[in-house]
């Protein structure tokens, strides 16, 4: 009897053991798994690790979501969706289904949570600031679409954040092929603008609006997204800014854009605020310019934005090569 009941304990004792292994085969096996799965993507706070794709996406930042449009997939949330709807003019469109969660600039924190992500992608000149409350919610990657270091365009910032928002969705492919296309679409304007005519290819590209004092226009810089831009299609920007400016535009009066006025005068400005019709249309110094009395002023419309991703350079492209061409 005492040997029957030892030989029960040792079989006992065995079967335990074998669970035990094959539960540590189990979970090495599921972390290799998850190991296998896991996505990092780097943005200005460092390197940010999913288990997996990211399915549910809270984006602070119009030029996230497009990015995230331009691969196929909706975000959950988002900032600011009807300025979005006045300002960016894509193909791509943003579902009735996408929730608001606030202002871009102060983000509803509850709404965000409410929406259980999978990541939040913010901006660090407007979320620096609530990192910490944000990764309580999910894990949280920052760009920064402005970097500091004079030697980083614009342009090239815009790419690499795009490819790493694909990244998170496991979208590289796609992403290529979007960046392959617009390659494609560079070329088609080029020579477009080439067969076009035009008297002068010099050209100042600017966004206008009401300022506290007077009206403001914004001029872009050679370093910026939408410069970078003009000049793949055979577009001189002739604007060189006094000091290095990290937005990429300086900003004057209508007396500052006397020196540019032998060149064609691009421009975008809001319907509601259109400071050409408004203010400057009996402004002497407006009037005398020479891209005024030669007619040599190509509006974008209001909504295309300046500051996207690839699908905004897209829509300015082509907005680009049929203004100035119809005329």
């Amino acid at each position: 009897m005492k040997k029957s009941l030892k030989s029960l304990l040792i079989l006992a004792l065995f079967a335990v053991l074998l669970v035990g292994c094959s539960s540590k085969k189990e979970d090495k096996a599921a972390d290799n798994k998850k190991v296998e799965n896991s996505i990092t993507i780097t943005g200005v706070n460092g390197e940010v690790t999913l288990d997996k794709p990211a399915k549910k996406i809270v984006v602070l930042e119009w030029t996230y979501a497009e990015d995230l449009l331009a691969v196929g997939i909706q975000p959950a949330g988002m900032a600011d969706i009807q300025e979005y709807h006045d300002w960016v003019n894509i193909d791509a469109e943003l579902s009735k289904d996408v929730a608001d969660v606030g202002g871009r600039q102060e983000p509803n924190l509850e709404a965000i949570a409410a929406l259980e992500p999978d990541l939040i992608i913010g901006t660090s000149f407007r979320h620096d600031g609530m990192i910490a409350d944000l990764e309580k919610i999910a894990p949280t990657v920052i760009f920064n679409p402005y970097p500091e270091d004079e030697k980083m365009d614009l342009y090239q910032e815009m790419i690499t954040t795009f490819n790493e928002i694909a990244k998170a969705v496991d979208k590289k492919d796609e992403a290529k092929q979007v960046l392959a296309d617009l390659d494609v679409k560079y070329e088609e304007a080029k020579t477009t603008i080439e067969n076009a005519g035009l008297k002068t290819k010099d050209v100042v590209l600017t966004l206008a609006y009401t300022g506290p004092q007077a009206p403001e226009v914004r001029v872009f810089t050679p370093n910026s997204m939408a410069s970078i831009m003009l000049e793949k299609i055979g577009l001189n920007n002739i604007h060189i800014p006094d000091q290095f400016e990290i937005y990429g535009s300086s900003t004057y009066n209508v007396e500052g854009l006397t020196k540019y006025e032998d060149a064609n005068y691009l421009y975008i400005v809001q319907a509601d605020d259109n400071i050409y019709e408004k203010q400057l249309k009996d402004n002497a110094v407006w009037k005398n310019l020479n891209f005024v009395k030669e007619d040599r002023l190509y509006d974008l419309g209001g909504d295309t934005w300046l500051y996207g991703g690839p699908l905004s350079a897209e829509t300015l492209l082509n907005k680009i090569t049929s203004t100035m061409v119809s005329k």
